[in-house]
């Protein structure tokens, strides 16, 4: 048994040399082509990863490229960079009021303080886009320039407000433009549209739709009614302004309209009324000539038996102191003819005192009308009593035509207004209708 075992040693013993020695023949004979696959024992199989190339490009490895921050916060963000930061300089462009970086560490600071967006330096939802970029301080081209959005926002709701540009109660006449402008008080959200309300039937007004429109207004001359007391009407504008959310504010104008004057109106009725005095006086005229004609007729006919009666008076006295006895008993006759013409003067030519008075009260009122459309008459663009001397003119035309009812009025006989005129105002006339002394 010893022996049988001793034989298989010596056996394997054998066939391990034979076989080192067949291995060490075999690798002697191949080729070395590659002397690195000497150092790996390993393979490479067809599933192993590749060797990654090494990074060469300058990045910002943190850079967020959206920041929200709420008021009364801050910011502490150091940016990190795939190099060594000792020779790089980090830098800001266009950046908010209190935004910093530190230029050798790439460090973000910022202190959101809640007295910036009061002041209005800063606003709330508003994004800001910030310029920022990294370079290296030995090499120009090498260098960053990127940007990121900065948004503030508020928890707090601040309410936008409607700010007229008018007080609450505004007095206001007919035939003026009423004129309310509307501006707004940015909030946390900005007012987007407007709605005008009126608690009274108005028409032809401009509304208000937005921020910074006017409301306007012709306010027409017949709004106030003669029924209204204290000739005045009120009512209300109410402008009711919404944000995105339907938050709404609400602003309410007290309007009181106060009964005015219709002056383009009054003017035209002021002309019509001097154009009417103005005929009535050519009127006046022409029929104060035909009254003066009959007077003056008459008067001629009744001098001339005046003169005739007077001159037999004198020629039968001169005839009575003849010598001649004929020439006597004609100076005796001669008186009595004188006085048979006195009734024949009579009845002939009547005395028209009825013509005379007519005439010189016909003359009195044409003076009155025309002194009264003197005194009347209106003073700058928009005289203030234009209603007053519109009535006063009314009342001493209304008073004329009633003292001269009687006398009739005729057309003006195809003589122009200089004619008359000429006539009326002749020395002859004068003199004859003036006032004289007894």
């Amino acid at each position: 048994m010893l022996r049988r075992i001793s034989a298989i040693v010596v056996l394997n013993f054998f066939l391990l040399i034979s076989q080192g020695e067949l291995y060490a023949q075999v690798t002697d004979t191949l080729p070395r082509k590659d002397t690195l696959h000497l150092l790996d024992t390993i393979p490479l199989g067809p599933d192993s990863l590749p060797v990654a190339p090494i990074d060469t490009t300058l990045r910002i490895l943190n850079l967020s490229p959206y920041l929200t921050l709420h008021v009364d916060s801050s910011i502490n963000y150091k940016l990190e960079i795939n190099r060594v930061p000792g020779n790089y300089f980090w830098y800001l462009r266009n950046a908010p009021v209190g935004l910093k970086i530190g230029k050798d560490d790439g460090r973000l600071t910022f202190k959101a303080e809640k007295s910036l967006f009061l002041s209005g330096r800063l606003r709330y939802d508003q994004e800001y886009k910030v310029q920022m970029g990294v370079q290296n301080l030995s090499d120009p081209k090498e260098r960053v320039d990127t940007f990121f959005t900065l948004m503030f926002y508020n928890t707090e709701i601040v309410i936008s407000r409607l700010k007229p540009g008018v007080s609450e109660t505004i007095f206001i006449d007919e035939g003026d433009t009423l004129s309310i402008p509307v501006q707004c008080e940015r909030g946390s959200f900005p007012i987007e549209s407007i709605s005008t309300l009126t608690d009274a039937s108005i028409k032809g007004y401009e509304s208000v739709r937005k921020c910074d429109d006017i409301f306007t207004w012709a306010i027409p001359y017949d709004f106030v009614k003669d029924g209204d007391k204290e000739k005045q009407k009120t009512f209300h504008i109410t402008f009711v302004g919404a944000d995105k959310f339907y938050n709404r504010d609400t602003a309410k104008i007290t309007v009181v309209v106060r009964d005015a004057l219709n002056y383009p109106f009054r003017k035209d009725e002021y002309g019509r009324v001097v154009k009417e005095i103005q005929r009535y006086i050519l009127q006046l005229k022409f029929s104060f000539k035909e009254l003066d004609k009959n007077v003056k007729r008459t008067k001629g006919t009744r001098t001339g038996f005046d003169l005739m009666s007077g001159s037999s008076a004198l020629a039968g006295t001169v005839l009575s102191t003849s010598s001649a006895d004929a020439d006597k008993n004609i100076g005796k006759v001669m008186p009595s003819v004188g006085v048979a013409l006195v009734p024949v003067k009579e009845a002939v030519s009547p005395v028209k005192a009825y013509e005379s008075n007519s005439a010189a009260q016909v003359r009195t009122s044409i003076k009155r009308l025309e002194y009264s459309l003197s005194d009347n008459a209106l003073v700058g663009e928009t005289d203030p009593e234009i209603l007053t001397k519109l009535a006063k003119l009314r009342s001493d035309l209304k008073q004329v035509q009633t003292q001269l009812i009687d006398v009739p009025m005729v057309d003006t006989g195809g003589m122009s207004e200089e004619e008359l005129n000429q006539y009326f105002n002749s020395p002859r006339v004068n003199k004859k209708y003036k006032l004289t002394r007894n």
